[in-house]
C-alpha cells in the first residue's frame, strides 16, 4: 500500500481506488487521542474530496480495533496531542465528525474488525456501511459499567441497525459480545478468521470499485435519507436519486460494456 499522510495515530495509505484508515495506538489498544481523531477527520474529508477514491477500509493496527475512549484522559491524567488543540478549537464538532456522529462519507465505509470493538469502538462501527470481523473480536458497549453514557450515537442508531431488545441488552448490560453473537444479531456482516478481516474488507472494496462510482454514492445515499421516512416518501425521493443516474455517461458506458462483453470503464461522468 502507498502512504499517504496522516497522523501519529492514524495511518492513511491507498491501496488501488480504496482509502485505507488504520487507528494506530496499538499499545493502548487504539483508544481515541486527539491525533487519531485529527486524523481520521482529515481521512473523511479526503475520501469526500478526491473523486479517485471509491471505498474506504476502516481497520486497526496491532490486532485491535478501538478500544474505545481513553479512560486515563478522562480521569484527568491528559490526553496525547496536545499540539492538535487548535483543531479542536476551532472546530469543536470534529471529534463526533471523527467518530461518524456528525459526518457521514458520501463513499462506502467497510470496518475491519480484528480484536477489541468496545465502547467508542462499537459507536464508530455503528456509523460504518459493512461490516467485517475475526473470530476472536470482541464487541460491546460497556460505558453504563463506567458510570458513564455512550454518547457516540448507540443509543439512537444501535436500535435502528439491530432488534431493539438486542440494543437495550447490549447496552443496559455493558457486556462483551464475541464476533459470532454480533453477527448473530445483526451488528456485523461477515465473520472471518483471525487476521483475515482487512483482505475480506479489501476484497469487498475491490467489489464495490469495480462498480459506477456515480451509482454507488447515490445508491448510498438514497438508503440513508429513506431510512426514517415512510414508504411513499422514501418511493419518491428515490427516484429523485435513482432517475439522473440513468442520465451519466457512466450509465451508457455500463450498458455498452455488457453488451459488448468486456469491463466497463467509468469516468464519473
Amino acid at each position: 500500500m502507498e502512504q499517504r499522510g496522516g497522523t501519529e495515530h492514524l495511518t492513511v495509505q491507498r491501496e488501488g481506488a480504496t482509502l485505507v484508515l488504520t487507528l494506530n495506538r496499538p499499545e493502548a489498544k487504539n483508544a481515541l487521542s486527539l491525533p487519531m481523531l485529527v486524523g481520521l477527520y482529515d481521512g473523511w474529508l479526503e475520501a469526500d474530496e478526491d473523486d479517485a477514491i471509491r471505498s474506504i477500509v476502516l481497520t486497526g493496527a496491532g490486532g485491535s480495533f478501538c478500544a474505545g475512549m481513553d479512560l486515563k484522559a478522562l480521569a484527568g491524567k491528559g490526553m496525547e496531542g496536545e499540539q492538535y488543540r487548535d483543531r479542536m478549537k476551532a472546530d469543536p464538532d470534529l471529534h463526533w465528525k471523527a467518530m461518524l456522529r456528525h459526518h457521514r462519507p458520501r463513499k462506502p465505509v467497510i470496518t475491519a474488525v480484528e480484536g477489541h470493538c468496545v465502547a467508542g469502538g462499537t459507536e464508530i462501527l455503528q456509523g460504518t456501511d459493512i461490516r467485517v470481523a475475526g473470530e476472536s473480536a470482541t464487541f460491546g458497549l460497556f460505558e453504563v459499567k463506567r458510570g458513564l453514557f455512550p454518547i457516540g450515537g448507540s443509543t439512537v442508531r444501535l436500535q435502528r441497525q439491530i432488534p431493539r431488545t438486542h440494543a437495550l441488552e447490549m447496552l443496559l448490560t455493558g457486556r462483551p459480545y464475541s464476533a459470532s453473537e454480533a453477527q448473530g444479531i445483526g451488528l456485523i456482516g461477515h465473520v472471518v478468521p483471525d487476521g483475515t478481516a482487512l483482505e475480506k474488507a479489501l476484497a469487498i472494496a475491490e467489489q464495490i470499485n469495480a462498480c459506477g462510482p456515480l451509482a454507488v454514492e447515490a445508491v448510498k445515499a438514497s438508503v440513508y435519507e429513506t431510512a426514517e421516512m415512510t414508504e411513499t416518501e422514501g418511493l419518491a425521493a428515490e427516484l429523485k436519486r435513482g432517475w439522473p443516474v440513468f442520465d451519466t455517461a457512466d450509465a451508457k458506458e455500463g450498458a455498452r460494456a455488457f453488451a459488448e462483453k468486456r469491463a466497463p470503464v467509468y469516468r464519473r461522468a
